[in-house]
Parts: C-alpha cells; structure tokens; sequence
C-alpha cells in the first residue's frame, strides 16, 4: 500500500511541475474576418465583441478622456524564479507570431547593428521591470514590453515629425485623452509611469475593439479609424480583413514585423550572434514623494545621482525646477530613494526652491519682460527655453529667481495648468493687392522682394502675366507683429490681408 501511495504522489508531483514550467499559451482571438455571414457589405464598421469581458470606454472618433486604468492583483502560479528579466520576458509571450515575408529582413537589420541593438537594451534597463511588473498585473503579453523598442529605442526625450513624445511616442491629442497633462513645467507624455499607465490603457483598449493583437498594434500605430476604415473597405471588397490582408502605409506594414523581429531575438539572441546585457529581474527605481517645490539640481545632489541619470528618470520634468503641487513624487535608483530621505531631513539650507512663477500681465517681447523682472534676457530664455524671435503672449507663465521674501510654494491651480504662450515676431500673411497700371508679375515681383515663379503661383498665371487695373494680386509676406497686441502689422502696400497661412 505504502508503494502505491509513493507512485501516486510522484505521479502528483510530476504533473504539478508540468503545469507551473509551461508558459501562457496564445491568446485565442476573433478576428473581424469571423463575421456571421450575411451582413450588408454597405454596413460601417462594427468591432467586434471585446475579448476583455467589457466593451470598449468609447467608439473610435469619441474625444471622451480615458479614466486611468486600475488593475487587482493576480494570484500567479508558483514557478523557478526567473534568471533575469529577459527570461521573465520571454515567459510571458503570449501573442500569436507574425508569418510574414517583412520579418527576417528587420532581423537582419537588427542582427547587423548589435552596437545599436546593445545600446537601446541598455536604456531600457532604468524602465523594462516596471513595464514587465505592469503587464503581468494586467494580464497582458509581455511582448508589448518591446514595444518601445520599436516606438522610440527606449528614449523617454524622443521627439517626433508628427510631435509624439516620449518612450511610448503619444501625440498631443491622444496624451490628453488618456489623462497625460502637457504644461509650461512637466510633460507627461515623457513621465515613465503616468505614459506607461496610458499606452497599457490604450494597447487594452484597441485589443478590445478588434480582438486581435496584430490589429490593435496597427491601430495604435496608425489609428483606430483608419485600420476600422480598411477593414470595413475590404470586407464591402469581399477580401480578408486580418492585419496581413489590409492595404496600410509602409510605415504600419513594418511596425508589426519589426515588433516580431525584436520578439524572435528576445527569445533567441544566440541565433543572431546577439548579446544581451543582463537586467536583473528587480526593481530599477522608487517612487519618492515631495512636499515642496524643490530645484532639479539639489534633488539629484541630495539624492547622491548625477544629473543625467536624475533626468533620465524623470524626463518630464520641462523646467529646472519641481513643482510640488504639480509633480508630487519623483522617481530615484532603489538604494537612493532612502539616501535622498535622509540628506532632505538634514538639509540646512535656507531653501529647496530658487524659483516661482510670474504670469505675464500683457503680450510683450522677451527683453521688456527680462527688464521687468530685472533678469537678462538670455537667463528668461534659458529658465523657460524661448526661442530667439518670440513675443510672449499675455497670461503665459515663466519660471522667474524666487525672492528670497517669498515662502509660499507655486500653487496647484498654476502647477497643473500653466502654459507659456509664444507667438514669432514676424509672420507669415496672405495679403491681397489691387493691381495698378501696367503691373506685372515681374513687376510685383520686383516691388516686394519675392520669386516671379511664387508671384505667378499664388496668382495661377504664368511668369509672363500681366494684371489688369484693380484686379486683385495674391502675395505671401513675413510681417513682423506688434508686440503690445500680438497682431500682425498690415504692411502700407495691402489694401486687404486675409487669413494666415502657415508654413507655406
């Protein structure tokens, strides 16, 4: 009897060690592709039921900010401690993998750059564990830890043609829908925990509307409406509508095979003659909070961290100074957050901040303003990051020498929602002539300074052309801006100006 009770507990054994060493298997998703059939080719898009066992917050198009997202903690299996976080990495996948033809030429890419390859591992060491930690509590494929790789090569400062910031790369619009706040002092497009927090709310958001990975990644690459639109264009076609099948800008047709590439070294660096460097499967940085308004500088020295690194986990920060009231916490290397605790406490210093805010009362140049506050022009460029040539607009805040009079911190009111206005001293106008004798092309052309060949574009004529008395001339000129309205000066030459038109 005492045998059989050995066998059955060995067999017990086994079949518990079996169960804890596998890793999550695929996710089974629905495609759009598996709609019933008999649906009207003339219907919009409809996505299909969420996966998550919710709907989505709101259709595609629905400006509705996302409230945060706040996940219970899950009970997870027990299993062998992973040996480093790229182990615990590849633990985690979980997402189908992408048969395409893109996929071995974006290894090869990667392969031959392992300098490149080796440097953005690296600075993805300050920030993975946090973004593996999130993941797992959400549930989700720990591939999209990746995804900065692809986004930004994990540079929380990277900046975008289309003005997406950060390591998760959000522009404006969509960082403030998902609750990212984008002021004169901080941007938290570039914070690590507030973007990570936004772009885990939005990948789970897509993921829910279209039930299928490989589309929610084109999506947040390229927008929900379009790859809905492509979808809903195929299917009227009668063609299939999974990410493969979809007619996309080149730029979203490599986003997904160039996530698959990183994936598949992950998984196998040995294959590609890649070294990772080793990142220990724990925490890089901890969560410090501040009560007062504090200058960068003495927090990375009371800290014991050198400048940059102080900077490179907080990214967000815009200005030179932290504004308690604004940016209540701060984020410090694990063994330094106890450090900063202990030489704040004993810091005798007569204070923490040696600037304040001052609202602009009216729109003025930059050097009437550094005259006023009795600075020189080049420190208020420097303390707000000005740029030559720009009037500041009427209620803009700027980061001004704090009076040693003064204790009392930046409130929360201008901590949260202070911006800083500029408009250029001289722009660009479209301004309507009327012709007079004997006017040419040539001849305004000549009168004003411009090309003969923009003279005749602007007007839809030749370069030869001439114009009859009083007809109307089109011209686009530099114009420089009255500084106490912020309006254009109209040039005596224009008898109409009408709209602005920028950049042209």
């Amino acid at each position: 009897m005492k045998f059989f009770s050995h066998v059955f507990l060995a067999g017990l054994l086994l079949l518990l060690g079996g169960c804890a060493s596998m890793g999550p298997s695929d996710q089974t998703t629905t495609s759009p592709q598996t709609e019933a059939p008999g649906v009207a080719d003339s219907q919009p898009y409809a996505p299909p039921t969420p996966l998550f066992g919710r709907k989505p917050e709101y259709p595609a198009g629905d400006l509705t900010p996302i409230a945060p997202h706040e996940s219970a903690p899950r009970t997870v299996a027990a299993t062998t401690p992973p040996a480093d976080l790229w182990d615990r990495i590849r633990r985690g996948f979980a997402m189908p993998d992408l048969q395409s033809d893109l996929v071995p030429g974006r290894e090869q890419w990667y392969a031959a750059r392992p300098q490149d390859l080796e440097n953005m591992a690296e600075r993805s060491r300050k920030y993975l564990f946090h973004i593996v930690e999130e993941l797992e509590r959400r549930g989700l494929p720990t591939e999209l830890a990746l995804l900065p790789f692809i986004e930004s090569a994990f540079n929380p400062q990277a900046y975008s043609r289309a003005r997406a910031a950060g390591m998760w790369q959000f522009i404006p619009s969509t960082g403030k829908l998902y609750q990212l706040k984008q002021n004169a002092f901080r941007d938290d497009r570039r914070d690590v925990l507030a973007s990570t927090r936004a772009a885990l709310d939005y990948l789970e958001r897509l993921h829910g509307m279209f039930g299928d990975w490989h589309l929610a990644l084109a999506s947040y690459n390229w927008g929900e409406g379009s790859v809905g639109r492509a979808i809903a264009k195929n299917r009227k076609q009668g063609k299939g509508t999974g990410y493969l099948d979809l007619n996309m800008p080149m730029e979203t047709r490599y986003y997904i095979p160039k996530l698959q590439a990183m994936k598949n070294i992950v998984a196998n660096p040995g294959a590609f003659r890649i070294q990772l460097p080793v990142i220990d499967n724990h925490p890089y940085f901890d969560s410090v909070t501040i009560t007062r308004d504090i200058d960068v500088a003495l927090a990375a020295k009371l800290a014991e961290v050198p400048l940059a690194d102080f900077k490179a986990l907080n990214p967000s920060l815009h200005r030179p100074v932290i504004l308690a009231a604004g940016t209540p916490q701060i984020l410090l290397p694990w063994d330094n957050a106890a450090i900063f605790q202990r030489n704040l406490d004993a810091y005798a210093g007569d204070r923490l901040s040696s600037w304040t805010v001052w609202v602009a009362p009216s729109t003025m140049k930059t050097a009437d303003a550094a005259k006023r506050l009795k600075m020189s022009e080049a420190d208020l460029r420097y303390a707000n990051d000005i740029p030559t040539h720009m009037i500041i607009r009427a209620g803009s805040t700027l980061l001004v020498p704090r009076p040693a009079s003064q204790e009392r911190d930046v409130t929360v009111r201008i901590a949260d929602n202070g911006q800083l206005a500029l408009v250029p001293e001289t722009e660009l106008r479209r301004i309507v002539l009327k012709a007079g004798k004997k006017d040419s092309v040539a001849t305004v052309a000549r009168r004003y300074g411009l090309a003969p060949t923009k003279v005749a574009e602007w007007n839809h004529v030749g370069t030869g052309a001439a114009f009859k008395p009083g007809q109307n001339i089109v011209i686009h000129r530099w114009v420089p801006v009255r500084s106490g309205l912020g309006t254009p000066v109209r040039p005596k030459a224009a008898i109409s100006p009408t709209t602005r038109v920028a950049g042209r």
